[in-house]
């Protein structure tokens, strides 16, 4: 599976997002219930423009649809366009998306359960800043699915 992952992503290869979409299986550890948005982790609308998709929208809205949730793609935007994580250690990680992220729609995620979704996560400083700037905008809970953990 990592190299189907890796080929989404870096290979632009948006005919994966339903083989991917089929890995999260039948039962996902997360329900409707819990959350009021699903909220995919944004890219910067250069890298947008490059990859030609999101994989973290494609993603959130596959987990969105499977627990009869709203995926909002417009409440949290990325407004730096900072290197891609790969080749940084985690404190260069944390930096780097330090003040990336915006929450353009307050009045959608105030007091509200938050499920942010993101493809992979490696060290979690995507996720940690995404999450950070969610809930001082107002969200009440924000919890984390990913596909995949890389080591």
């Amino acid at each position: 599976m990592p190299s189907i992952i890796r080929r989404h992503k870096y290979g632009r290869d948006q005919s994966l997002s339903r083989a991917l979409a089929q890995c999260l299986g039948e039962n996902l550890p997360v329900t409707g219930n819990d959350y009021d948005l699903v909220i995919p982790v944004p890219l910067h609308r250069r890298r947008l423009r490059w990859r030609g998709y999101n994989q973290a929208a494609l993603l959130g809205a596959a987990v969105a649809w499977r627990i009869n949730c709203t995926c909002d793609l417009a409440a949290l935007a990325r407004i730096r366009n900072s290197p891609p994580q790969t080749s940084q250690d985690r404190n260069h990680r944390r930096q780097n998306v330090r003040g990336a992220f915006v929450v353009t729609r307050p009045h959608r995620i105030a007091n509200r359960r938050l499920l942010l979704v993101d493809d992979v996560m490696t060290t979690g400083a995507t996720l940690d800043e995404c999450a950070r700037t969610l809930l001082a905008a107002g969200a009440r809970r924000v919890d984390v699915f990913t596909l995949a953990r890389a080591v």
